[in-house]
């Protein structure tokens, strides 16, 4: 897949550039109104843990904590899953991440990441 319009890969401090993503095209699935904002990381919320930011499967809407929590949810789901890309559910962040490519994904145009690109993916 070259990519669905509306995202690209962004530069990501520490990877080599010109990198692509086979899976941009899942994001334009993705473009349908969210579901209801989530309570948690319902991984973390049943152990009684906190987490500092919340990831949503763009494959099946899976909510886990990102990579900078304790449980690192939202990865473990890609690797039981095999779904490749996550989006930030954070308000001050406008990105996806893939998991299997390794790529930061920002929106492109009006409302891309000069708008919001915030933390990036941790």
């Amino acid at each position: 897949m070259a990519g669905g319009p509306g995202w690209r890969v962004g530069p990501d401090g520490g990877r080599p550039q010109g990198r692509s993503c086979a899976h941009l095209g899942l994001l334009q699935a993705s473009e349908l109104p969210p579901p209801a904002p989530p309570v948690g990381c319902a991984d973390c919320l049943a152990r009684g843990w906190n987490w500092v930011r919340l990831r949503r499967c763009v494959t099946c809407g899976h909510v886990g904590c990102c990579d900078s929590s304790r449980g690192l949810h939202a990865h473990d789901h890609h690797v039981r899953s095999g779904h490749p890309v996550v989006l930030s559910l954070a308000p001050d962040e406008d990105w996806a991440w893939c998991f299997t490519d390794e790529v930061f994904l920002l929106r492109s145009g009006p409302g891309g990441p000069e708008r919001r690109a915030g933390r990036q993916p941790g």
